[in-house]
């Protein structure tokens, strides 16, 4: 995929909080941190909660570093303490593309493009995102999907999308099912429980899966075949990051049991552009010196190797300190230099549009996001960048 650097809104509080922290840290051997890291992710109970708390003991016990977790309910609460500097990372998701982007819930006047920045991803031997299915519900193709009661979650734009995508594995929107609005990721999994809906989307190791699995109804996971070449060629229209995977840790399966889906990036470790060079230089290089101690720690840990990041297929740019890591371990490539590149041209190119969008921009809301979606459809085109999703 290709990347991207907005700029309206910045987090001057977190570079200067990150810059006076790091003074108060505790430095062992050659790698120094805050005494105090506060990471966003999603809400307890999910893998990426658990994996940001289970990295948090190492650093604990390594650095003496604190790090406190914040769960978000949805894509704005994760984002929002990043962007006003109340947290100094985020372990989220896609929702850092739509943000970047300013897509969905982020295309609001109060925020527009964000300037954020990459450290580094997981890709896990589960998936990031699928369909779970209930047992019962007669899912048992992504096709099945067609009239079943979806989960739509609240506030949760890039989960809803994101399903959006998957449906359309079989050629199908959220017009061909029902949607069923419920108040959060935790509301899904209870609806599905409650036989209130049908089918959600999540990680494929998602702990809360668990329930919906040992609950009357049980759970399932439609296969997305690798051979419907159409199919994953309709995924990847909108959403490139996704991209074929067989997940061998499934909720619910033995661990010699494979499936076919997609997946991506998840849980992402992202900053601001303007996050302390050295903090994050340091936090990226704590997170790959210690990941043998953390990635038994949680459900999916183990995807935070390295080595299964593709570093030229990244929507967003790199930080200046990790990539200053990334290059003194070598895999920092020309190629990955060129998406970066790239990556900050996009940020650019939506920065700009932004700031024309704002000088005439509709006063009603809604006439305000379909007046942007129009000007950066239009601006990324012409600067020959894709546009991904650009009407929503």
């Amino acid at each position: 995929m290709h990347k991207t650097k907005s700029l309206l809104h910045t987090s001057g509080v977190a570079a200067t909080g990150l810059a006076l922290a790091v003074g108060s840290g505790i430095a062992s051997a050659d790698i120094e941190l805050p005494g105090t890291l506060i990471w966003s992710a999603y809400p307890t109970g999910t893998t990426g909660y658990a994996q940001s708390v289970g990295i948090g003991q190492v650093l604990q016990n390594e650095y003496d570093v604190n790090l406190r977790v914040i769960p978000g309910r949805n894509d704005v609460s994760r984002l929002e303490p990043l962007r006003r500097g109340r947290a100094d990372f985020s372990a989220g998701g896609t929702e850092a593309v739509a943000a970047q982007e300013a897509q969905f819930n982020f295309a609001e006047r109060a925020w527009g493009p964000q300037r954020t920045r990459v450290l580094m991803w997981s890709i896990s031997d589960a998936c990031s995102f699928t369909i779970a299915a209930a047992g019962d519900a007669g899912i048992d193709e992504v096709s099945d999907m067609e009239g079943k009661r979806v989960a739509w979650v609240q506030g949760a734009p890039t989960l809803n999308y994101g399903m959006e995508y998957l449906l359309s594995y079989a050629d199908l929107t959220w017009d061909d099912v029902e949607r069923v609005e419920v108040g959060g990721y935790m509301g899904a999994v209870e609806g599905i429980i409650e036989n209130r809906v049908d089918a959600m989307g999540g990680s494929c190791d998602s702990a809360p899966f668990q329930r919906i699995n040992a609950s009357a109804r049980g759970l399932n996971f439609p296969e997305f075949p690798h051979d419907n070449e159409a199919g994953l060629e309709r995924i990847s229209q909108y959403a490139s990051w996704l991209v074929p995977h067989r997940s061998t840790s499934n909720v619910g399966m033995d661990s010699d049991q494979e499936i076919e889906v997609v997946t991506g990036p998840y849980p992402m470790l992202i900053s601001m552009h303007d996050a302390d060079e050295d903090v994050v230089y340091n936090m990226t290089k704590a997170m790959h010196k210690h990941y043998e101690e953390y990635k038994d720690s949680a459900p999916g840990a183990e995807g935070w190797d390295v080595e299964r990041m593709d570093l030229t297929s990244m929507p967003m740019p790199f930080h200046e300190g990790a990539i200053r890591y990334l290059e003194e371990i070598g895999v920092w490539s020309d190629e990955a230099q060129e998406n970066h590149e790239e990556a900050l041209k996009r940020q650019d190119v939506l920065a700009e549009a932004w700031e024309r969008h704002l000088e005439d921009a509709p006063t009603d809301r809604d006439a305000f996001q379909e007046a942007w979606m129009q000007t950066r459809h239009d601006a990324l085109e012409e600067a020959g960048l894709p546009t991904l999703r650009s009407f929503w």
